[in-house]
């Protein structure tokens, strides 16, 4: 599968790098996996709220994987850009300047390439 755009590129690159390590690590990443997997479950909190905090904590600790990945995950479970970037807002209010602009750099970008994707 060829990526049409660099945010699909890197999700293809990480989904590759999960995949080398997972044939390396089996046992770990099966636990790493089943893990995450039982945290963004529907609970008391919904996964798109769940996606949300993800989100806010991948800007904080400016991971560009994870932001593109749960920015992704906010689309998908159907967040709206106002939603998004107000999580980019409060999540800014702890980290400054760096979040900021990662927020209005990385995270609108993967919004704008993201939905080209759907339509």
């Amino acid at each position: 599968m060829k990526a049409s755009n660099s945010i699909e590129s890197t999700l293809l690159s990480f989904k590759k790098g999960i995949g080398d390590f997972t044939q390396k690590m089996p046992e770990f990443a099966s636990r790493y996996n089943a893990f995450t997997e039982a945290c963004f479950e529907e609970g008391a909190l919904t996964q798109r709220q769940k996606q949300l905090i993800a989100l806010g904590i991948s800007l904080h600790a400016q991971d560009e994987y994870c932001i593109i990945y749960h920015t992704k995950g906010c689309l998908d479970q159907g967040c709206s850009e106002q939603e998004i970037l107000e999580a980019v807002g409060v999540t800014a209010a702890f980290g400054g300047r760096a979040t900021m602009s990662q927020g209005v750099t990385l995270v609108q970008e993967c919004i704008q390439e993201l939905n080209r994707l759907e339509h």
